[in-house]
């Protein structure tokens, strides 16, 4: 039971680095998520135990996928090419070092903008190329969080279960 009890604590705090991990980049997320449930299925063992995780992966897998197929997509259509957004991702985990927290995004952003104004050579086209790739991104993290959130809200009643039942 002590086992029970630490594992699951455990799996608690990697579903909330998970969750924090899709609106921070630098920190692993969704797949922090679903390999934290299964650890904790293996532990506790019993149907409702793989239930839950099936349930928690299809969230998961679910969420990864729309955000990346959304973001993608809408990229793609946008003629923004990954190494814009690599080199804002680069510049968004310098910034974090530099500006604690606040680094991130305005690393990205400019990050970003630079890549595009290097490609497009016109500053407002740049912007709104810019913005645009920020929205999809946005856009594709906020359902992955969503889902995200499921997962974790599955985890909970997966541990009355466990525990209540």
């Amino acid at each position: 039971m002590t086992t029970d009890i630490i594992t699951s604590a455990l799996v608690g705090v990697a579903i909330l680095v998970g969750c924090v991990g899709i609106i921070v980049p630098v920190l692993p997320g969704s797949i922090l998520i679903g390999i934290a449930v299964l650890i904790w299925a293996i532990v506790i063992g019993g149907p409702a135990a793989w239930i839950i995780f099936a349930i928690v992966a299809v969230f998961v897998a679910a969420g990864m996928s729309s955000s990346l197929v959304l973001t993608g997509r809408k990229l793609k259509s946008m003629q923004v090419p990954n190494s814009s957004v690599l080199l804002g991702g680069g510049l968004g985990i310098v910034g974090f070092f530099v500006i604690p927290v606040l680094g991130l995004p305005i690393g990205f952003v400019a990050g970003l903008f630079l890549a595009e104004y290097s490609r497009l050579k016109d500053a407002s086209t740049a912007w709104t190329s810019s913005w645009e790739s920020i929205k999809a991104i946005g856009l594709g993290a906020g359902i992955e969080f969503c889902l995200a959130l499921l997962a974790a809200l599955t985890y909970g009643i997966g541990l009355l279960v466990h525990f209540l039942g």
